[in-house]
């Protein structure tokens, strides 16, 4: 072999090494999104196709979504009759059901996907309450739902989602058992809730028989509280 083959070989080879390296890093990280939580994602990356969050009335357009939605295993047909006969209490006192009614089904992320919670206005800095007793599953902090609770039910069939905190009750932590109507934090605009419109961004979904805090089927809370 000439001394001049050899030197067009030697950097073809080297940058053959080199374009696999990046091949695998690339693989590598795709792989990484993929396995993690859609809340962990979109905390980490955001979603830069949302809009800014805008008030109309009482009714926010834009919110945080708060679980990956998959096919419910642990309840019966009707998990809505269910949650009725916990008797559960409004996260936020004095506020009025009637007004929720819609708020589920509205268009979020350019009509890709419904917004799966309620909207409930209030001064910042009002308490919010457990809806019912249960454990605080995860205290959790992302780019669009802000300052945030998941708790679970007694039983581990439901959690509760509440976002858009200005802080946290003092001395609540991951693992900590809360009764009905303890206050657990306060209402604010943090995540991507406009900064004039402080509101909890309240939501209730059906946990899988993983029991895992990031994943559910959602339900509309109007229908669970509604007369």
């Amino acid at each position: 072999m000439t001394r001049g083959r050899r030197g067009r070989i030697i950097p073809a080879l080297i940058a053959c090494f080199y374009a696999g390296v990046a091949v695998g890093w690339w693989i590598h990280a795709a792989m990484g999104v993929a396995d993690r939580p859609a809340e962990v994602v979109e905390a980490t990356t955001g979603n830069s196709s949302d809009p800014p969050a805008k008030a109309v009335g009482t009714v926010l357009v834009d919110a945080p979504r708060a679980v990956a939605p998959v096919a419910a295993e642990t309840i019966g047909p009707n998990p809505i009759a269910a949650l009725r006969s916990h008797d559960l209490q409004v996260p936020i006192d004095h506020a009025d059901v009637d007004d929720w009614k819609g708020h589920y089904a509205q268009p979020r992320g350019g009509g890709t996907r419904g917004h799966e919670a309620v909207d409930i206005l209030a001064p910042r800095h009002t308490p919010v309450h457990a809806v019912e007793d249960g454990t605080i599953a995860k205290l959790f902090n992302s780019k669009a739902g802000g300052i945030t609770i998941y708790q679970f039910d007694p039983d581990g069939e439901f959690c509760y989602y509440y976002a858009h905190l200005q802080r946290y009750a003092d001395g609540l932590a991951d693992g900590k058992r809360v009764s009905k109507g303890e206050i657990i934090g306060y209402v604010g605009t943090t995540g991507n809730a406009p900064p004039d419109t402080p509101h909890l961004h309240f939501a209730i979904f059906q946990l899988t028989d993983a029991k895992r805090w990031w994943e559910g089927k959602p339900i509309d809370p109007y229908l669970v509280y509604r007369d």
